[in-house]
């Protein structure tokens, strides 16, 4: 029995569901008087009060020189650089024996997990944390009152301008909750996806010009834009897992210039 419960516990440790975002439909969602956030490009993380896991669970291997001054609650958020660096970011992050380049990373918090009260109350516990415990690698992500769609409209339009990835939206009056919910919502210019690599294209002169893809509802197709000159040379391999961006659907349910962002590591 005690075997028994070792394992429920352990099991429960490691599959915390965390809050997963919708995405804004103006003709659904009322959002006057939510809160707004720059959606930050970088690796999501869940600190449990002693180390970081990634969405999926796994454990992220940041250095003891970054971690050693963080608090003993749970946090979550995202583990960034700066804007259109996903691939450094991710490089550092997931690197199973973490170097001094995560001297560069901030992890930064748009969540205090499993604390009561609103999100303003969950908020006030880590901002008081650091007006106590000073630390340069702890950001918490500005959150602005949004008023109504002009202004999240603008918004939006100025950190797609400075190459961020779009923004947050969030009901800040409800106590904490996980999973999927309504009450917080993804704002994009477009959409991403991810796809299986299931074949490789070249031109009669053997020049690479498309990735075959397989989406996880079986649709197929080709993928040819967005890579660089580099990644044309050395494109991705049957079996890696892709990410892209699309702005829409076809009729027969295929991406709509469809876009390479990048290959997926494992978090």
């Amino acid at each position: 029995m005690k075997l028994l419960i070792l394992i429920f516990l352990f099991i429960n440790l490691y599959s915390q569901e965390l809050q997963k975002a919708k995405t804004y439909d103006k003709s659904i969602h009322k959002i006057n008087n939510w809160y707004m956030s720059e959606k930050l490009d970088g690796i999501r993380a869940y600190w449990n009060g002693k180390e970081f896991l990634s969405k999926n669970g796994n454990k992220i291997y940041a250095p003891d020189w970054f971690i050693k001054d963080f608090p003993d609650f749970e946090l979550d958020g995202e583990l960034w650089t700066k804007r259109d660096d996903f691939e450094n970011i991710q490089n550092i992050v997931l690197d199973t024996t973490p170097s001094s380049r995560w001297g560069k990373i901030t992890y930064n918090i748009f969540e205090v997990p499993n604390t009561a009260g609103n999100f303003d109350k969950r908020l006030e516990k880590i901002r008081n944390y650091l007006d106590k415990n000073p630390n340069k690698f702890i950001k918490i992500i500005p959150q602005i009152i949004c008023k109504n769609d002009a202004q999240l409209n603008n918004y939006l339009k100025k950190l797609i301008d400075e190459k961020a990835e779009g923004l947050m939206l969030k009901n800040p009056k409800l106590e904490y909750f996980s999973g999927r919910s309504e009450n917080i919502l993804k704002v994009k210019k477009f959409y991403d996806d991810e796809a299986l690599v299931i074949g490789l294209n070249y031109s009669k002169v053997n020049e690479f010009k498309s990735l075959k893809v397989k989406l996880k509802n079986g649709i197929i197709f080709n993928l040819g834009g967005g890579f660089s000159d580099m990644q044309r040379k050395n494109p991705p391999k049957i079996g890696d897992i892709v990410t892209f961006k699309y702005y829409d659907l076809t009729k027969n349910s295929k991406p709509k210039f469809a876009s390479f962002l990048r290959i997926r590591k494992e978090e």
